[in-house]
């Protein structure tokens, strides 16, 4: 192992690396003067730490301090002590002269620049075209020192551009319109925001994933708040423990009132939904909590969704009735539908949850001319709820028609594919939709009869 020779330093030679390290810096200094630069940056901070402290307390109280209090000069070179610097007079010696005046810097330097923080540049596919011809024929290395971009980033564009050549399904990053993408951003999110103002951030972005284009929460609250967006104060409850979800389709529907006014006047909506995917199976307007009401929007529900296995409510008089049976128990009997009565709102959260989206969706941002508006409102809502507004219960990216009708997994590998799913169209309705019962064909000369979908006959052909 070879040892190090220890090389020792004058006071002159310290303050004069200390001076130039401060005027051209440590690493060079380091490298003119062949000083470590460990110790140069220890001599460095020393310097600047004694100049703060002369700065602060004064020369004079420096002059008059003893030896013991540490304000010596940190630089000076070590000396072995002696009855002249002592202070302690000896036989032949003179009189204690005063300490000499601690060397203090001229001027200290200059204080460091506050970070800055390191913005992501963007560059078109022009620019990315440009800086990949030019690293063709220099290399990354100096592509980065002449555009400034990452050489990392040159070789991710290079093999992309190769798998794009070779038939692969992204993009090149060289094709495409020298649009700014923050600009694009921008223009996407307002878009979405504006045509649904009660949708925030998160649901902005879950809305645009599913059409294809991605984005952060954070993208979107920044652009929202530029342009008015408020973020509103939530003061979010301890959560119910008792979560449960159906299994499927038309296993539980949740009903409920919800009371708003229409200039000045009462009205009652009244809203069905699927527990399982959260799809409105029904929706209608009245004027007041009525038997009547419910049982006719429920039945129309039924004509075009199918039947429900149960029916959860609250114990209101349209729909339950304490003392004998109500009009709406007596048609849930006929149908085979099972009532379950919520002891409290969590117990019926899902519907509670969907009445506050469409005071926050629908009522506190529309103004609605008459009654008939608002019912024709209160339908066009429903459709964009079913099929085309995303659903954080959900997982964010599926709408409610998404999972009622079976297509969770088309819809998830479209996606994943990088295809937008814009919407969806409903099935026909069950009570509209055609049963083939009987049915007589003749396959190959051979005769057959069908029934219910099932292979009854087949008559052998004559010759």
């Amino acid at each position: 192992m070879r040892n190090r020779e220890t090389r020792t330093y004058t006071e002159d030679e310290r303050q004069a690396a200390v001076e130039e390290a401060l005027q051209i810096g440590t690493t060079a200094t380091s490298k003119k003067r062949g000083i470590p630069k460990g110790t140069l940056s220890c001599w460095v901070f020393l310097s600047k730490q004694r100049a703060t402290l002369v700065a602060g307390e004064g020369e004079s109280s420096l002059a008059g301090a003893p030896p013991e209090s540490g304000l010596e000069p940190v630089m000076a070179a070590s000396r072995s002590p002696s009855p002249a610097s002592s202070g302690v007079p000896g036989p032949s010696s003179p009189a204690p002269s005063p300490p000499a005046p601690v060397p203090v810097l001229a001027t200290l330097p200059p204080a460091p620049p506050e970070p800055r923080t390191k913005v992501a540049k963007v560059y078109t596919p022009s620019q990315r075209a440009q800086i990949l011809e030019y690293a063709a024929k220099h290399g990354p290395t100096a592509a980065e020192k002449k555009f400034g971009a990452c050489r990392f980033s040159i070789r991710e564009w290079k093999r992309k551009t190769a798998a794009a050549a070779a038939g692969g399904t992204a993009p090149a990053p060289t094709t495409g319109p020298d649009t700014n993408p923050a600009d694009e951003r921008e223009s996407r999110v307002l878009k979405e925001w504006r045509a649904h103002p009660g949708l925030g951030p998160s649901q902005v972005r879950n809305q645009l994933r599913r059409a294809g284009y991605k984005v952060s929460v954070h993208s979107c609250r920044v652009v929202m708040e530029k342009h008015g967006y408020v973020t509103p104060t939530i003061r979010r409850e301890s959560a119910d423990d008792n979560y449960y979800e159906a299994t499927r389709p038309n296993a539980l529907w949740h009903l409920d009132f919800l009371h708003r006014y229409v200039h000045k006047q009462l009205v009652y909506v009244l809203l069905l939904v699927d527990d399982y995917s959260r799809f409105i199976t029904g929706a209608a307007l009245w004027d007041g909590e009525r038997s009547a009401a419910v049982i006719e929007t429920f039945e129309a529900a039924i004509t075009r969704h199918g039947r429900p296995e149960k029916a959860m409510s609250d114990g209101g008089s349209a729909f339950y009735a304490w003392r004998g049976v109500s009009q709406f128990t007596r048609l849930l009997e006929e149908l085979e539908v099972d009532q379950l009565i919520a002891k409290k709102p969590q117990s019926n959260g899902k519907l509670e949850n969907l009445n506050a989206n469409i005071q926050k969706e629908l009522f506190n941002v529309e103004k609605f001319f008459d009654l008939g508006e608002a019912q024709r409102r209160l339908h066009a809502w429903v459709a964009f709820y079913n099929f085309r507004r995303t659903h954080h219960a959900l997982g964010g990216l599926l709408v409610p028609a998404d999972r009622f009708f079976g297509r969770s997994d088309d819809v998830l590998a479209q996606l994943e594919a990088g295809q937008g799913v814009d919407g969806n169209v409903e099935p026909v309705p069950v009570g509209e939709r055609l049963l083939d019962l009987f049915r007589v064909t003749s396959r190959a000369g051979q005769l057959e009869i069908w029934l219910m979908g099932q292979k009854l006959l087949v008559a052998p052909s004559k010759k």
